[in-house]
């Protein structure tokens, strides 16, 4: 039930528009990417920079503390708040303008960075900073933290790019970056600086990545009093950012990547600042560790062949002439203290390379060993110079303390990145995470370094700033403070009178939902608690990777909801997890609430980078809601499904024709829980089964045997696809058979929550084909990857294990076929839907492989269809499913021409095809088989 706060009133009050105090809201907005906790009271999307302004006014009144929110990718734990939280992310998220002949761009503080980019980028133009999340985070977010990412070598931070800021203060001063008139705030503030010359001479801006507390070397007169850039990296605790006018830089035309090897991450720290001499825009250090994880999690074709060595530098060289960018690469490959190199030219290498560094945040959130690796000290940096030796000291200090993590960074500027396996879940934890923050603080300060290198001090390192700066330099943080908010309004517990370390911190807690759980969540111990965990906000799931063939997340993308995305999701199971802003266990409202728009796709089980698998959660969460209660009509219906398709295949005419029926489609589709602009589908006159004992006679006797697996779509609705399959088979050599008996993965009532009959239904059948000893080749993707993946989760035997192991696509059996060619499909036009859990499970690689090697032009689309088995069938989702759908595949399908081959291997999504527009969706067999017709 929602929580009516007096703060929430007095904001409707005064008239804001979108106030949300509901606790599923609150709960989404608890924390950040960083381990902190702090549910706030209340949520508001200002839709202008008046309605921030009524907002501050409002909460000033009410002693209401504030925190500015963009994507809430913080590390630190700087976007989370008791009060209030502003997100700018959800309507003041525009650019506003691109003057290409001054190359600046006035954007609105929820503006995601590569949207600036894709403004700026027809003329030639870019942002320069890049933060590793750099397709959700925020220009408003980067501000406050003054964000760096990769390529601050060869554009700069934040700080160095932004022209001019609009924001209000703490005390509700509007104020315009730069103004060329004196105002109280900043005369206020020139006074203080004047008091204080000997201690910011001497502590502040000793080297580029110092980010930690205020800024206020650029207060000083000889650096012209620069409040705009002392502003920029405040964390939201001096004002609020209404708008921004930021710095646009050419972008070259010629970029390669030198990939420099090392024996060890010290050594590759050692030769850090060789590599300045040959003016590079980006160097990044990278373990091996990490690229172990990589292949781990992705397979061995996610990250590229590397140079010889445990750890590498990234180092990119850019400019205008192709000749100098090549000869600089060429220079310093030989020039550099590496033990092997390599030159990439090619941009697909690239960005693959480059990928391996851009999901670090989220890939290091599991240790080698697979436990959660927790953010806390997360971007310490140090003199460039020191970096190798603090790289040596460090790790000296991870072992004293036993701890690991996955080390990368910006070794140039002296910035690593590091999560850490901190023993939180040990009674004594918190001491440890203590401790060791402690002793990491002392470490970088005996370097001269600084806590925080461009995330920001928030409440991770606060508290720790007096081991870095002189009880003078705090003074000056809080007389700064009080210029700009006298209330402390902003912000709270960051920088100024912190919050200790280990308060408010996110783990797992225990819970009694623990126990009897349906699925075995093998890499989380069988712990749900830590299985919900695993997301550590970095909100990837908020980005569009659809354009690179990434699904995660389709409802978000057609909402732009956090609660819709995974990373809200996970947040609500955790509270649930907690008990503590969600109170009702598996039933409460405000879990089914953020699962209402899960697709079930599976996409983040591949897309995010720690592996959160919210399909099977919300399968769970299902369970456990309604076990041994009434369903949703839905989970009868569609839920059901192979168990009316076996019925309705005994007179499949007469049940088409019944269901076609004037005025009975629609009333059948509304008692089963679906919308009435779906329609039920038409069995097939002669199962697949059917045709198949049919033909007997016709079968070869002889090829490699290789079971069938026959999926109810198949059988039913599609057996033009089993028939292609076997020909493609024979075909190919192979001597394809089915089981003596019908068999069913369960796949409709996993998704439906029915784990118990699923349970049973799949553990016949994996018993049943293991007993067949032979590859099985699925032809619906969606039951493929039960038998690859989702039986060991539910069935876990012997029999499920050995059922993974064997089960192969059509595609991955062919590839892996050395004396079959695929038919040629030269001037094929292929436009390709992979199907979400092909691409989250299986991979869809084999199939991109087989059709190049046939010859065929193939655009393969990202994202979901929209249709999701039962998902856009069931009453209330239609629109989302529609606008999934319209995220991709229905515009690629209104541009491609009559000739064009949509393929689509799925069920679903030849489904969804077939009811939003007039092209036919076609099976890969379907499309080998012809082509060895013609």
């Amino acid at each position: 039930m929602p929580d009516r706060t007096p703060i929430s009133a007095a904001l409707r009050r005064a008239g804001i528009r979108d106030v949300r105090d509901d606790r599923t809201t609150r709960a989404m907005y608890s924390s950040d990417a960083s381990l902190y906790r702090v549910p706030p009271e209340v949520v508001v999307c200002p839709r202008s920079p008046d309605e921030v302004a009524t907002v501050l006014d409002v909460c000033r009144a009410e002693g209401i503390p504030i925190t500015a929110r963009g994507a809430g990718t913080s590390v630190a734990g700087n976007a989370v708040g008791p009060g209030v939280v502003l997100d700018f992310s959800r309507y003041l998220d525009r650019v506003l303008e691109v003057d290409p002949a001054e190359r600046t761009a006035v954007v609105e503080p929820g503006v995601v960075q590569a949207t600036l980019q894709l403004a700026a980028s027809p003329h030639g133009l870019r942002f320069g900073p890049d933060p590793s999340t750099h397709n959700r985070c925020t220009i408003g977010g980067m501000i406050g933290n003054n964000a760096c990412g990769a390529r601050a070598l060869g554009y700069g931070r934040t700080s160095d790019n932004v022209v001019g800021v609009d924001l209000l203060t703490g005390a509700g001063e509007a104020l315009s970056l730069p103004t060329p008139t004196s105002v109280p705030v900043l005369d206020g503030l020139r006074d203080l600086t004047n008091t204080g010359l000997a201690t910011i001479r001497t502590e502040f801006g000793r080297f580029g990545r110092q980010a930690s507390g205020y800024a206020l070397e650029h207060l000083l007169p000889e650096n012209g009093f620069d409040a705009l850039r002392f502003l920029v990296g405040s964390e939201g605790t001096l004002g609020i950012i209404t708008r921004a006018r930021v710095r646009l830089v050419p972008d070259t035309a010629h970029r390669v990547l030198v990939v420099l090897g090392y024996p060890d991450i010290a050594s590759a720290g050692d030769d850090s600042m060789a590599v300045l001499g040959f003016g590079p825009t980006a160097c990044e250090g990278i373990d091996s560790r990490l690229v172990d994880v990589v292949r781990d999690r992705r397979g061995p074709q996610a990250a590229p062949p590397l140079p010889r060595g445990a750890a590498w530098l990234f180092v990119e060289i850019a400019g205008d002439s192709h000749d100098e960018v090549a000869e600089r690469a060429a220079a310093l490959a030989q020039g550099c203290g590496a033990i092997d190199a390599l030159v990439v030219e090619d941009p697909a290498r690239i960005a693959a390379l480059w990928r391996i560094r851009e999901d670090g945040a989220g890939l290091a959130g599991r240790s080698p060993a697979g436990k959660p690796a927790y953010a806390g000290w997360e971007d310490a940096a140090v003199p460039p110079d020191q970096m190798g030796p603090y790289l040596r000291d460090f790790d000296a200090l991870l072992t004293d303390f036993g701890i690991t993590g996955l080390p990368y960074g910006h070794f140039a500027d002296g910035c690593l990145h590091i999560r850490l396996d901190l023993p939180m879940d040990r009674p004594n934890g918190v001491d440890v995470f203590r401790r060791f923050l402690v002793a990491a603080a002392e470490l970088v300060a005996r370097y001269g370094g600084s806590l925080s290198g461009e995330h920001g001090d928030g409440r991770a390192r606060s508290e720790l700033l007096p081991i870095m700066y002189s009880s003078d330099a705090l003074r000056l943080f809080g007389a700064v403070k009080h210029v700009f908010d006298p209330d402390n309004i902003l912000n709270p517990g960051v920088l100024v009178d912190p919050r200790p370390v280990d308060a408010d911190l996110r783990v797992p807690q225990t819970s009694p939902l623990r126990r009897d759980l349906a699925l075995a969540y093998v890499d989380d111990a069988g712990d749900f608690a830590q299985a919900v965990h695993r997301c550590t906000g970095v909100g990837k799931c908020r980005a569009d990777t659809t354009g690179s063939g990434g699904v995660m997340c389709p409802s978000y993308l057609a909402t732009r909801e956090e609660k819709d995305s995974t990373r809200g999701r996970a947040r609500a199971l955790q509270e649930m997890v907690n008990g503590s802003l969600v109170r009702e266990g598996w039933r409460s409202a405000e879990v089914h609430d953020a699962l209402e728009l899960c697709l079930s796709c599976k996409g983040c089980a591949s897309d995010c980078p720690t592996g959160v698998d919210m399909a099977s959660y919300k399968s769970e969460v299902l369970h456990q809601s309604y076990r041994r209660r009434l369903r949703p009509a839905s989970h009868y219906s569609l839920g059901w499904l192979p168990r009316w398709a076996a019925l309705a295949a005994r007179a499949p005419r007469l049940v088409n024709a019944v269901t076609r029926l004037p005025g009975l489609a629609p009333v059948a589709l509304t008692l089963g829980g679906a919308d009435r602009r779906r329609h039920v589908p038409k069995f097939a006159p002669t199962s697949f089964r059917r045709w198949y004992a049919s033909t007997a006679a016709e079968r070869r006797t002889t090829g490699d045997p290789v079971v069938l697996f026959v999926d109810t779509f198949t059988d039913h609705f599609a057996p033009e696809i089993g028939i292609a399959t076997v020909r493609v088979l024979e075909d190919a050599g192979f001597r394809p058979r089915l089981t003596p008996k019908r068999q069913c993965c369960g796949l409709t009532w996993i998704t439906t929550g029915q784990l118990d009959a699923a349970r049973r239904i799949l553990g016949r059948t994996v018993s049943t084909l293991a007993a067949e000893g032979s590859p099985i080749v699925g032809m619906e993707p969606s039951c493929t990857a039960v038998l690859r993946a989702d039986g060991l989760e539910l069935v876990g035997t012997e029999a499920a294990r050995a059922v993974a192991d064997s089960t192969r696509t059509l595609a991955e059996l062919l590839g892996d076929r050395r004396d079959w060619s695929p038919p040629d499909l030269s001037g094929t036009t292929v436009v390709a839907q992979p199907h979400c859990h092909h691409h989250a499970v299986m991979g869809w690689g084999a199939d991109a492989e087989l059709l190049r090697t046939a010859g065929a032009g193939v655009q393969r689309l990202g994202g979901c269809c929209g249709l999701a088995g039962n998902f856009g069938v069931e009453r209330g989702h239609y629109e989302v499913s529609v606008a999934v759908a319209e995220h991709q595949l229905l515009p690629a399908i209104a541009q491609a021409g009559p000739d064009t081959v949509v393929l689509a291997d799925g069920y679903s999504c030849r489904t969804q095809i077939a009811d939003l527009t007039r092209r036919r969706g076609v099976h890969l067999a379907e499309l080998l088989a012809e082509g060895e017709r013609a």
